[in-house]
């Protein structure tokens, strides 16, 4: 079963300094036919204006992923951590107990653009916990987070993990999925094919009930895959 979530059909949110397309619900968005998929609660993809950015706030028990397509995040949390996050890197930080964080876009003439991911942890009230990495891309998929962290992934406090994919125009790649996983596919650039159906940037799916995904690249792409419980 593939259920299919065009980019067009997200939430829209302009807030004048960031301009925000909402997979699932979010703020002022609300859809109750998409809350979310199994542990995966948002995606939003987030254009931030220059100099502009989220001012402190805070947020307990959710594992919160950033992912920066152009430019850069300053980042800065009540942890201790002072970070500089550019394009490709992944930053994984886990709310835990309460965490208190700000994110700017420190250029001055360009727009940020990153994705803003959440996942509901299945341990609640952990210690607060910081992560940061970028992986050299490789065609094909690459596993980037994990339960356990295995192989210098980034860990998360769920039973899920995080693919990136990349491909060129007619490569191919495949992914095998356990009985009763849930697999989410969002095209973060270009175009392919997954199981069949042709995705395009800021197009998600969500697969059900399958043994197999295969992805074929229709142009160069990049997608990411959130394998569920």
């Amino acid at each position: 079963m593939i259920e299919l979530r065009r980019s067009e059909d997200r939430g829209p949110a302009n807030h004048g300094w960031l301009q925000s397309k909402h997979t699932f619900s979010f703020g002022s968005y609300y859809d109750p036919a998409h809350m979310g998929v199994s542990a995966l609660r948002v995606i939003n993809d987030d254009r931030v204006a220059p100099g502009n950015g989220f001012a402190t706030h805070s947020h307990q028990d959710m594992e919160i992923i950033s992912y920066v397509k152009n430019g850069a995040i300053e980042h800065k949390d009540s942890m201790g951590n002072i970070e500089r996050l550019p394009a490709g890197e992944f930053q994984l930080m886990s709310a835990g107990t309460g965490v208190t964080h700000s994110e700017y876009n420190p250029s001055t003439s360009d727009y940020l653009e990153f994705l803003q991911i959440w996942i509901e942890p299945n341990e609640h009230g952990i210690e607060p916990g910081y992560q940061q990495k970028q992986f050299e891309p490789k065609p094909g998929l690459q596993k980037v987070i994990s339960p356990d962290g295995a192989n210098g992934t980034l860990r998360v406090h769920q039973d899920a993990s995080v693919y990136q994919l990349f491909l060129e125009a007619e490569k191919d790649a495949s992914l095998d999925v356990a009985s009763g996983r849930t697999v989410y596919v969002h095209a973060v650039s270009g175009k392919l094919i997954a199981n069949g159906q042709r995705l395009s940037e800021g197009d998600g799916a969500t697969i059900k009930d399958v043994d197999v995904i295969d992805f074929v690249g229709i142009e160069k792409t990049e997608a990411l895959i959130f394998d569920l419980p």
